[in-house]
């Protein structure tokens, strides 16, 4: 069974944000889980912006292509270039060091609780 990290925020897209600040993106692990080995991360650019509930970028696993959205709006202040180089740290260190983008939040989406995400994705925390 997939785990949710508490402490969390997460969307209904399946990616985690903190509340840090810049925030830290990343995706849960139920989505590594579901995707598979994961062998390709496009991220934006530093100093892109972002709009919540809008696609940021793609991840590829072995299974599938999927589009990544990004849970708030700002502007992409750091990209996790270890992850690009190595795509597999998002299975196997999905709320540490497989973070995807940190961001300068101007605004946020909607966004759930962690107990909320878990309830609904059968997930435990």
């Amino acid at each position: 069974m997939s785990k949710v990290q508490s402490g969390l925020r997460y969307s209904a897209e399946h990616e985690w944000i903190n509340s840090e600040s810049p925030a830290v993106i990343g995706v849960s692990e139920v989505a590594a889980d579901a995707l598979g080995e994961i062998v390709y991360v496009e991220l934006p650019e530093v100093g892109a912006s972002v709009t919540a509930g809008e696609t940021m970028g793609e991840i590829e696993s072995t299974k599938s292509v999927s589009d990544l959205y990004s849970p708030v709006t700002g502007e992409v202040v750091e990209v996790n270039e270890a992850v690009v180089d190595d795509p597999t740290l998002v299975n196997s260190d999905t709320y540490g060091a497989g973070w995807l983008i940190k961001v300068a939040v101007s605004e946020e989406g909607p966004l759930l609780s962690a107990e909320q995400y878990a309830a609904d994705n059968g997930a435990e925390l």
